[in-house]
């Protein structure tokens, strides 16, 4: 072979050589340059308990995040944590995907159902296992309450490294559940079902630790992760440090009533309501804080007190994540996410379980924790704030927790992204669901949704990527004919626009069909169900095909069956009188 011959040769060999090699990197860098994804959810916390959406708590490392980010405050989650949980990990409806209702609840004509197994559905995959497949770290530290078998935790779905409370809530400090029958097998690590805590175990801090811990342990290796921090906190029992114990005292002496008017206040100032936003209605129950007697008002602020100081707590933990990612130059590509799984909790467990002492929880807990006022938010006390402050957290909604009214649906979202576009700007017209955040991801990270899974045609994802309204080329990921529709234990509701319809059984509830304009009556006061019979007639219609769309079994009993008459009939919803302009009625018309 002549010389020159040889000579091209090696350098055709070296030209592909050298090719290759450059396609192998631009790969490499392609992936490193995917975003990393952090999602940190709160558990039970009212759309108005942190600084940034008008609370009075002290939460300076969740109100900077809204700086750098944006405040949304159209976003839908269900009414309780395991349906939003569900829908967190598969951007797909709760009732297709295991958790039409919560396995601690299950109608009698629910059972054995698909889609009300009571736990994750292991035929539909996670955002967690998608994203492991396509060359993300997963890692998950908190809360699950998606299953506890081994089929069915973290480790079996799609997470690298997870620490977690296999429960919907329990001890802050040992591993005692929130009843005699979720404690054994309440917390696991990895694949490991665990017998004791990590030493000097507080859930917000050990939670913590762990995310940066398992982040820390492939930091420099160049593959992007998705952390999933899922808080106990504020999650009754409410528990803190000895040091937090006072850090509020005072601060809830005024009471209620005057509270929710200057969260309302501050969140008309801050762009997040309008100007002519009236209060949803005061729960009809529970008195003025201004009738108590000034004993009565010392004892039921201390509650409120310690409810602050966890929120408090959770804030500087967050902050302490943020430190860490900044310090190792993490924040600069990745997306944050932040919201509550559902409304406050209005129910008061001690108070309950003491009123019906002879049943196997009433006794569990009368052994397990204390309940005087002088122990409250003490690792031994089960503290509960109740339906008063409830109240406060949920302003301006009515509702709460368990119910589809917006105090217990609508949830603050705060989103930052790596360039921090429109930072401190808030977003009031975008309708949002916490189904959107699992297809968002994968759009961003350029990933496409599996088509098959186990060998089976996998459900489509139901959410609306986020990826074009981050970006800047839209408004909203949903268009005015969208829907956005929820139900459990017969609570049921869709928002479609700005208009929504809501069916709430009694007694918190009416038990028939109301219609609001949730954009000129986010309070829900003025329900114009037959003034406008059209536009009921027609989300009724989309109710009829999110149920038949959606596996939806309304079930043949509920937690509410039997409550009728447990609590004073609630007062007609106003009528609307808009002769009045913007002098609506409240609640001393």
């Amino acid at each position: 072979m002549k010389m020159e011959t040889i000579t091209r040769l090696y350098c055709l060999l070296l030209s592909v050589f050298v090719l290759a090699q450059s396609q192998t990197a631009t790969a490499q860098q392609t992936a490193n340059q995917r975003p990393n994804f952090l999602v940190i959810v709160a558990d039970d916390m009212g759309f108005s308990d942190m600084g940034a959406f008008g609370s009075e708590i002290k939460t300076p490392s969740l109100d900077k995040l809204a700086s750098e980010g944006v405040r949304y405050t159209n976003f839908y989650v269900a009414p309780t944590c395991s349906p939003t949980r569900s829908m967190l990990m598969t951007g797909i409806d709760n009732h297709l995907v295991g958790l039409g209702c919560m396995y601690e609840y299950l109608a009698p004509n629910q059972e054995n159902q698909p889609g009300y197994e009571g736990v994750l559905s292991t035929e539909v995959p996670t955002m967690a296992e998608i994203l492991q497949a396509n060359g993300y770290h997963t890692y998950m530290a908190g809360k699950w309450h998606l299953g506890k078998n081994k089929d069915h935790i973290p480790a079996a779905r799609g997470f690298e490294r997870s620490f977690s409370m296999l429960s919907g809530a329990g001890s802050y400090f040992s591993l005692n559940g929130p009843d005699e029958e979720s404690t054994p097998n309440h917390f696991v690590e990895d694949n490991n079902y665990l017998d004791e805590l990590p030493k000097g175990y507080y859930a917000t801090k050990t939670f913590t630790d762990k995310i940066i811990e398992y982040i820390e342990s492939n930091k420099g290796d160049g593959k992007p992760f998705l952390a999933y921090l899922a808080h106990q906190a504020p999650h009754d029992p409410l528990m803190v440090p000895k040091n937090y114990l006072r850090k509020y005292k005072g601060a809830f002496d005024r009471g209620w009533d005057v509270l929710r008017d200057e969260r309302l206040e501050r969140m008309v100032k801050m762009g997040i309501l309008s100007e002519k936003t009236v209060m949803g209605e005061r729960l009809w129950y529970v008195p003025g804080f201004d009738k108590l007697k000034p004993a009565a008002q010392v004892v039921t602020a201390r509650k409120m007190e310690v409810f602050a100081a966890v929120v408090d707590y959770m804030d500087m933990e967050i902050g302490r994540l943020m430190d860490y990612l900044e310090k190792n130059n993490l924040r600069e590509n990745t997306y944050i996410v932040f919201f509550s799984d559902n409304g406050p909790d209005v129910n008061d467990k001690a108070s309950t379980y003491k009123n019906y002492p002879s049943t196997n929880n009433a006794n569990w807990m009368a052994k397990t924790y204390t309940h005087g006022f002088q122990n409250w938010g003490r690792a031994e006390s089960f503290t509960c704030y109740g339906p008063s402050w409830a109240q406060l957290s949920t302003a301006p909604f009515f509702g709460f927790k368990y119910t589809t009214y917006e105090g217990g649906i609508r949830s603050p979202l705060v989103v930052v992204t790596p360039d921090k576009k429109n930072a401190g700007q808030v977003n009031t017209e975008a309708l949002m669901h916490v189904k959107d955040i699992a297809p968002t991801f994968l759009a961003l990270a350029g990933i496409e949704q599996p088509k098959t899974f186990k060998g089976q045609a996998a459900l489509a994802m139901q959410g609306k990527s986020w990826a074009q309204m981050l970006n800047g080329t839209s408004t909203s990921p949903r268009t005015d004919e969208d829907y956005l529709a929820t139900e459990l234990w017969n609570s049921k509701s869709l928002r479609k626009g700005d208009w929504k319809i809501v069916n709430v059984q009694v007694p918190t509830g009416t038990g028939d069909w109301q219609l609001f304009n949730v954009k000129e009556d986010a309070g829900e006061r003025f329900d114009l169900a037959q003034s406008n019979p059209e536009k009921l007639r027609e989300l009724l219609a989309n109710w009829d095909q999110y149920m038949a769309e959606n596996n939806v079994i309304l079930p043949n009993r509920t937690p509410y069956d039997g409550m009728e008459d447990k609590l004073p009939p609630r007062p007609p919803v106003y009528a609307p009188d808009f002769s009045r302009g913007s002098e609506l009625p409240t609640d001393k018309d």
